[in-house]
Parts: structure tokens; sequence; C-alpha cells
């Protein structure tokens, strides 16, 4: 594996205690391998991301667990260490270009400091592979506009700069948030065709982070499902959108419109998420399960074979089945 995450436990202290925002995350990820992780606002996801990448907010702190890249442990790396691995050997996707991008600097100035910072490159050779670059991820006309500044352009543009400049150090791992979100379909086709590129030609591991189970069933190879802070499925995406083993998961699945059929009503699942303080002892999910039973309510399961997939659900430990 390329990237290994193992029992990950990402904590915030407050005045009324500590809140727990991950508890127990163990995933890896193979080179070429593109892993979608997907849940609902608040389940962690982008709290995942952001603890592997060096980038967690304030008060947040890793309190447990151990995250390898290739073999080698970085959670606990001094930040000027970590900050020469971001962007050689792990890029950032953000959802918001704005907090990514310089206003003060030219779209090709960035990617040319950025490129040079972890490749030998002269200054005609940077700026040419940052127009290569741009003209990737769909920017048009890319040598005409190297010189602009950000503010120059659209949402949709900087969205595919900042992919850009992930990219542009050639990086082992890429952890993506939301890379799509503020794009158009066809320029969003345009990025699951090049992520999916690099997965294959570069060998480049992918972290795709979001909510679209489409954009996930197109590009992702496996696909991690996560509630309240934890993994509840894992495995290959085609057997967890089809034969989904959390309760959970199928309820995902189910409130999503098929193609093929016309549906009076799509499917739903009552109530929410927890609250980070309000966490049930047991199944986080069990207040909204439609297949709880007693043991759901007092005992956290953890993650079991169930099919093709790995789920985090007592209807598939056999002695704990209900009757």
């Amino acid at each position: 594996m390329l990237l290994e995450v193992k029992d990950l436990r990402v904590e915030f202290p407050t005045r009324r205690g500590v809140l727990t925002a991950l508890n127990g995350i163990s995933f890896g990820i193979a080179p070429g391998e593109v892993l979608g992780v997907v849940g609902e606002s608040g389940a962690g996801k982008s709290m995942t991301g952001a603890a592997i990448i060096g980038l967690l907010e304030p008060p947040g702190r890793i309190a447990g667990g151990e995250i390898l890249l290739e073999g080698r442990r970085i959670d606990n790396l001094p930040l000027a260490e970590m900050r020469k691995i971001r962007g050689k050997r792990i890029g950032a996707i953000f959802q918001d270009p704005l907090t990514t991008l310089n206003p003060l600097y030219t779209i090709g100035r960035q990617l040319v400091e950025t490129m040079q910072a972890h490749l030998p490159l002269s200054d005609a050779e940077a700026k040419q592979r940052a127009i290569g670059w741009l003209e990737q991820v769909g920017i048009p006309a890319a040598a005409q506009r190297i010189d602009a500044y950000p503010h120059q352009f659209s949402g949709g543009m900087r969205q595919r700069v900042v992919i850009a400049l992930a990219l542009c150090a050639e990086p082992q791992l890429i952890v993506a948030d939301e890379p799509t979100t503020a794009l158009d379909v066809s320029i969003q086709a345009q990025i699951i065709a090049l992520l999916k590129r690099l997965a294959r030609e570069q060998r480049t591991a992918i972290m795709l982070v979001t909510h679209d189970m489409g954009v996930i069933a197109e590009t992702a190879d496996r696909v991690a499902v996560m509630y309240a802070g934890r993994i509840i499925e894992i495995g290959p995406v085609r057997q967890v959108v089809k034969h989904a083993q959390h309760p959970y998961t199928a309820g995902l699945m189910a409130s999503i419109p098929p193609l093929d059929r016309k549906v009076d009503r799509l499917a739903q699942i009552d109530g929410s998420m927890p609250r980070l303080n309000a966490i049930p002892p047991g199944c986080p999910f069990s207040p909204r399960c439609p297949h709880v039973f007693e043991r759901c309510r007092v005992s956290r399961p953890e993650l079991m074979p169930a099919g093709e997939t790995l789920a985090a659900c007592w209807l598939h430990d056999k002695p704990g089945a209900p009757a």
C-alpha cells in the first residue's frame, strides 16, 4: 500500500470536554487506485483528508493511530518536514479555490513556483509545463491566460487551476476534497477523466472525497462510506453501489433517483446524524436504523466480512443476528 491509515483518532478539546471527530479510521490506498469516500456532511470525510495532509485546524489534533506513506510514518513529523512532503509527494485539491490561490500572484507564477519547489526545472521549462497543465484541466487559451490573476477567472476556472496546482509537482498521492463540486457537468467529466488517467498511467493513488455517488461510480475502484466519524462500509465500488451491506449505505443508495424507471417517492433515512457530543453508545446509526435490535444499542460493531465488502453491522455477525 502507498498510504496506510491505522486506527486514526482525531479529537477537539473544548471547555465542555473532548469531542471525538474521527474514531478508529483504518484503510489503505494502493498505487494507481482511486478510493472514494462518501457520507453526509459532518461524517468526517474532509477531516480524514486534512489529517492525512497535516492540515488539521487547531485545536484539532491526532490523538491516536498512525498514518504511513510508503511505510514511513508521517503523522508525527515536524511542520517543516511535513511541508516538504505536501506538494511533492501528497497533492491536495480543496473545495474552495479562494482559500488555495494567492490573489496577489498570477496563476502562472503560482504554478511555476510550486513546480520549481519540488522539481529541477528552469523558468522556461516550468512555464511550458504550467501551460500544459492548464490545458489538461480545460483552461482555454492557456498560453495567453497564464499571466492572469485569480480574480480574472470564474469560480469554475479557478477550481480547475487549483487542480492543476495539486497535480503539477506529480505527487504519488492526491487527496481530492469535492474537486468537481463547482464545475459544470462537461468539465466534471474532463476532470474525472484526468484523475483516472493519472491513476492508470502515473500510478498515482487518489483519495476522492465527495457526496456525489455518480462521481464515485464513474471514478473510484473502491469506496469507503463514513458515518459519525467512522467507516461503516468499505469495498469494491460496484459491490457497495449494487449490493450495499450496511443499512445506512443501503439507505444512501435507495435515495438516488433510478434512471431506468419512474418512482413517485424516493426512499429517505429518517432522523439526522448525531452531534459529536451526543453519539449514542453501540452503533452510532442505531437510532435511525430500520433493522436495529438490542445488541446494536449497547455494543459498537467493528468492520467485519459482509459478502464482498466489510461492514460495521451486527447483522453480519451470525451469533448476534436477530431471530
